[in-house]
């Protein structure tokens, strides 16, 4: 363990800041992303025994972050450290959960699910089952 980091990233805070990074990495973070996280950690079980006051420290984590030049390899360096691998898919999930939130996908947030699916290694046939399901979770009439 690195005696440097004061809060170790717990696998819980790991989802929340796969989530704060999606809604911000339009630099713009829409409510309906925000209530699609909080509703995310209230409901799911991955986050039954989660202290959810440690959300502000994950999204300071991702906000500080994105302000380093190499700032998503740093994150994802943390995400691959304390995320377990059978959580992989569930953040990709929980990714694909928030950029779907508003309704709208937006160009960069489109780049940064590819990078996930990428860093995390998820599967192709996977991935569009996941965002299948997204999608028609958050579909309109």
């Amino acid at each position: 363990m690195n005696n440097a980091t004061p809060h170790p990233m717990s696998p819980q805070d790991c989802l929340v800041a796969v989530m704060i990074a999606v809604s911000a990495s339009d630099e713009d973070i829409r409510t309906a992303e925000l209530v699609k996280i909080e509703s995310a950690v209230d409901m799911l079980p991955v986050f039954a025994n989660y202290d959810a006051d440690r959300m502000n420290t994950a999204a300071q984590t991702v906000f500080d972050l994105f302000e380093q030049e190499d700032g998503l390899d740093a994150l994802f360096g943390l995400i691959r450290d304390n995320l377990p691998e059978a959580l992989y898919e569930t953040a990709y999930a929980l990714a694909c959960d928030v950029a779907a939130a508003d309704g709208t996908l937006h160009d960069t947030e489109l780049r940064l699910l590819e990078e996930i699916r990428y860093e995390l290694n998820i599967d192709r046939l996977h991935a569009a089952a996941i965002e299948r399901g997204a999608r028609a979770r958050h579909i309109t009439l």
